[in-house]
C-alpha cells in the first residue's frame, strides 16, 4: 500500500514541475536560462546532502572507477541539464499538457534506440504501441500546423520539447549499465550535482546578477519547482520502485501527463478540445503498452 502511496505522490509531484514553469513565465518575464539556473541551485544542496549520507551510511560501497565518472558528467549533462533546458526552452511556447505527454514519449524513444544501436529487435506489442503512440501526438499537433506565426511557434515548441524525451531516453539507454555499478541513489545525486554546473556557467555568460532581482511569488514558484517537483519525487519514485516494482509503477505513471493536462486546464485556462483528449489518451494507451510487461 504505502509503495503505491509513494508512486501516486512522486508521479503527481512531477507532473506540476510543467504548471510550475508555466506558472513562472506567466507571473513575470523571467527567462528558461534563469528559471532552469533556480531550480538547479536550490535543489543542489539536497542531492549534496544525499551524496555525503551515501557516502556516510556505505562506507564499505566501491569507488567509482574513472570511467564512470566520465560516465555521470556525460549523462548528467545529457539527461538533466540539457534535457531540462530544452524542455523549459519549448514550454515557452506550449501548454504544460502539451508539453508533458509529448515529454512521456521517451519510454518509445526508449525502444527505438534500443532496436537502432542495440540490436534489441521490439516485439509485435511494441511496434503497435508505437503506432497507437505516435498516431496520438499526430491528432496532438494537427490542429496546430498552420502557417501563422504563433502555430509555427507551437511546433517550434513541440520540436524542442521531443528532443528533450530524446535526450532523457538516451540517457536511459545509455545509462542502465552505469547505473547497476555505481547504485541508482549514488548515480542521481552525482548527476544532479554534475548537472548543475552548466546551468551555472551558462547563467553568468546570459544574465546579469539584476536577472535574479524576481517578485517575492516567483521565488516561491522556483523554491517548489527545486524542492516538491524535483527533489522529492526522486525520493518518492525510488522508494515506490523498491517496493511495488517498475511494471506497477509504469500504470500508475501514466497519471502522470493525465494530471498536468487537467491541473494546466483548470489552473492555466489551457485547451481541451476532443482532438487534444483523444491524442491523449492515444499517448498514454501507447506508452503504457510499451512499458508494462507481460506476466
Amino acid at each position: 500500500m504505502w509503495g503505491i502511496v509513494f508512486a501516486l505522490a512522486g508521479t503527481v509531484t512531477f507532473a506540476f514541475r510543467p504548471i510550475l514553469i508555466k506558472l513562472g513565465y506567466s507571473v513575470h518575464p523571467v527567462s528558461a536560462t534563469t528559471l532552469l539556473f533556480l531550480r538547479m541551485t536550490l535543489s543542489l544542496p539536497f542531492f549534496l546532502a544525499m551524496a555525503w549520507w551515501m557516502r556516510r551510511n556505505n562506507p564499505s560501497a566501491a569507488p567509482i572507477a574513472r570511467r564512470d565518472w566520465l560516465g555521470i558528467v556525460g549523462l548528467g549533462f545529457l539527461g538533466y541539464y540539457f534535457a531540462s533546458l530544452l524542455d523549459f526552452l519549448g514550454l515557452q511556447y506550449v501548454s504544460a499538457g502539451v508539453g508533458r505527454l509529448i515529454m512521456f514519449l521517451y519510454p518509445t524513444l526508449v525502444v527505438i534506440l534500443s532496436a537502432v544501436f542495440l540490436k534489441k529487435n521490439p516485439a509485435l506489442r511494441q511496434l503497435a504501441a508505437l503506432a497507437i503512440t505516435y498516431s496520438g501526438i499526430a491528432l496532438l499537433l494537427s490542429s496546430q500546423i498552420s502557417a501563422a506565426p504563433e502555430h509555427s511557434s507551437f511546433v517550434f515548441g513541440a520540436l524542442l520539447i521531443f528532443a528533450s524525451a530524446m535526450c532523457y531516453a538516451v540517457y536511459l539507454v545509455t545509462g542502465g549499465q552505469l547505473v547497476q555499478r555505481v547504485g541508482s541513489i549514488r548515480f542521481t545525486a552525482y548527476t544532479m550535482i554534475v548537472s548543475t554546473a552548466p546551468a551555472v556557467v551558462q547563467f553568468f555568460i546570459l544574465e546579469s546578477p539584476a536577472a535574479l532581482e524576481l517578485p517575492a511569488n516567483l521565488w516561491w514558484i522556483a523554491i517548489a519547482l527545486a524542492s516538491v517537483c524535483t527533489v522529492l519525487p526522486v525520493f518518492l519514485v525510488a522508494e515506490a520502485l523498491k517496493r511495488i516494482g517498475a511494471n506497477h509503477f509504469a500504470l500508475i505513471g501514466a497519471l502522470g501527463p493525465v494530471t498536468t493536462v487537467l491541473a494546466d486546464f483548470v489552473l492555466l485556462n489551457g485547451a481541451l478540445s476532443v482532438a487534444q483528449m483523444l491524442g491523449g489518451a492515444l499517448v498514454v494507451s501507447g506508452v503504457l503498452l510499451v512499458s508494462l510487461k507481460r506476466n
